[in-house]
């Protein structure tokens, strides 16, 4: 059983001519839901659809991976208030999962590892004030912290490539009954470590878990069994694969690429 049913959007008393309400797809929004433990947000830049994905996790208090916490982050202050007017049915609600924005994940790293180095100089620190079994005991729960985020991450957040960072970041993070909501996950993948991420998403599947993902992506927009809203249309509307231009032109490019280039 998925997590998250349906977000609803309370219509208000007057029209609202501001960010985020006046996104079109915004606007006209009433009711999306979901019944496939996988979906997909497509749509152009400015279509609303990761609008939507972060007023969804501010509704949700959903954990962030990023710099900031969702109730901090400045640049989700247009999602807070969309939150305010989105109400979410849950049938089974969690606390587990995250929101992750593939923009924010290079503030990530940097700040898991700004976290290392305050444990390490804890530890120093430590030596130079306290003496005996206060030393010991204060030593000891900076290294216990130090040790559970080098387990999770690694010594150095920042030592693999960022398509590889990405994905050990998800297998680590990713766990039972938890929802997942992605903000375009395929800017730091190759295609081929996009197919990884696919594999990862099956195998999650299996242990009750939701994923709502915002993409441009053909490869992962291939999902099996995925429902796709498009945010081309006015309101979102469910729509198949192959009717969506992110992949009828990808194939038309791929076919004949001199074709489209020459007129460029």
């Amino acid at each position: 059983m998925i997590p998250l049913r349906s977000v609803t959007k309370l219509q208000p008393h007057e029209p609202s001519d501001l960010y985020p309400f006046n996104v079109p797809a915004i606007n006209a929004l009433v009711r999306l839901q979901f019944d496939s433990p996988v979906t997909f947000f497509v749509g152009e830049n400015g279509s609303g659809k990761s609008t939507l994905l972060e007023g969804i996790a501010a509704a949700a208090n959903a954990i962030v991976v990023g710099a900031e916490d969702i109730v901090r982050d400045g640049t989700l202050e247009h999602a807070r208030q969309l939150a305010n007017r989105l109400r979410i049915s849950w049938s089974k609600k969690t606390r587990r999962g995250f929101f992750m924005r593939a923009e924010d994940f290079f503030n990530y790293t940097k700040r898991v590892n700004r976290m290392n180095q305050e444990l390490r100089d804890l530890e120093s620190d430590f030596e130079t004030n306290l003496k005996g079994y206060g030393l010991l005991l204060a030593k000891s729960s900076a290294k216990g912290q130090r040790a559970a985020l080098t387990k999770r991450y690694g010594d150095n957040a920042d030592g693999l490539s960022h398509g590889e960072s990405f994905l050990n970041l998800l297998q680590t993070r990713l766990v039972p009954s938890g929802l997942y909501l992605l903000d375009e996950p395929e800017g730091p993948l190759s295609p081929l470590r996009q197919l990884s991420l696919i594999a990862l998403i099956r195998t999650m599947l299996q242990q009750d878990t939701q994923f709502i993902i915002a993409t441009h992506s053909p490869i992962l927009l291939a999902f099996p069994g995925a429902t796709i809203f498009s945010f081309d249309a006015i309101p979102p509307q469910v729509t198949d694969y192959h009717n969506l231009e992110h992949v009828t032109l990808t194939k038309a490019f791929l076919n004949n690429p001199q074709a489209f280039l020459k007129h460029i």
